[in-house]
């Protein structure tokens, strides 16, 4: 007797058409089926009865729906790339083969060293121009300082030389002799006791003023000055006074210990 698990049906082979005069041979073989786990009726309401799931979705065996992860990601990158082309269609291709959302942080990564160095330069380049502005700034005053200073020098001691009594014979001298230097100094004190002579036995008594005076060239260690010098003069012969005029050149040389503007040179021009 057959049982329900191992249900025999046959199977015929070697069958060939009936041929006039022969007779067809078959051959029967048993196969047994295996039974269904449950009744096929069964089966196929409960699969009728399941919720239809959507692809990317998987039905754990409580019951609960899991989410595929390559399919979700699959549906965010479809997404971003959607909302970056601005509408609902297809996203085009940026050319590079990423994503616009990818690509803006690197570039903006290759691009800050780059600024960086650039301000670092500008600002290395603003710096030195500014060193090099301030030297100069500085150099300019220092020379026009000095000018200044020269040409003070130079009218004062012009004013020296003019400006000699008999009564204050000895200091007068003296004064000039300590605003000189160099090749003046020396023949002024070669012929000191013959001017000291002079301006005692002719009672001479002269006063000078500065009209004018001019710096020809000059730097921080010398110049060259032109004064006008008026001057009254009063002596043995011209008891009243008489004026005088005078033009002298003077070189002035800057003295290193004391930086003091000295004579090195004078010379009456006209």
């Amino acid at each position: 007797m057959t049982t329900n698990d191992q249900r025999p049906f046959k199977i015929i082979k070697g069958a060939k058409p009936a041929t006039p005069g022969r007779t067809t041979k078959r051959r029967v073989i048993n196969r047994s089926v295996p039974r269904p786990a449950e009744p096929i009726e069964e089966l196929l309401e409960r699969l009728d009865q399941e919720p239809v799931q959507e692809v990317g979705e998987a039905t754990a065996d409580d019951g609960t729906v899991t989410t595929d992860p390559e399919a979700t990601a699959d549906d965010e990158v479809a997404t971003t790339a959607r909302d970056a082309a601005g509408g609902d269609g297809e996203p085009e291709p940026d050319g590079g083969g990423e994503p616009a959302t990818a690509t803006a942080p690197a570039r903006s990564r290759k691009r800050r060293p780059l600024l960086v160095g650039v301000l670092v330069a500008v600002l290395a380049a603003a710096l030195a121009a500014a060193a090099v502005s301030s030297h100069r700034w500085y150099v300019d005053r220092a020379t026009d300082q000095a000018r200044q200073a020269a040409v003070a020098a130079a009218r004062q001691t012009t004013v020296n030389f003019v400006s000699v009594s008999a009564a204050s014979v000895d200091r007068d001298l003296q004064r000039i002799s300590a605003g000189a230097t160099g090749e003046f100094k020396e023949q002024f004190t070669r012929g000191q006791s013959q001017v000291r002579q002079a301006v005692v036995e002719n009672k001479v008594e002269s006063h000078g003023s500065v009209l004018r005076a001019g710096l020809v060239s000059g730097d921080r260690r010398s110049a060259v000055v032109l004064v006008a010098v008026d001057a009254t003069v009063k002596n043995v012969k011209a008891p009243e006074g008489r004026p005088s005029h005078y033009r002298i050149q003077v070189d002035m040389v800057r003295d290193k210990d004391t930086g003091e503007w000295l004579v090195s040179r004078l010379q009456f021009v006209g």
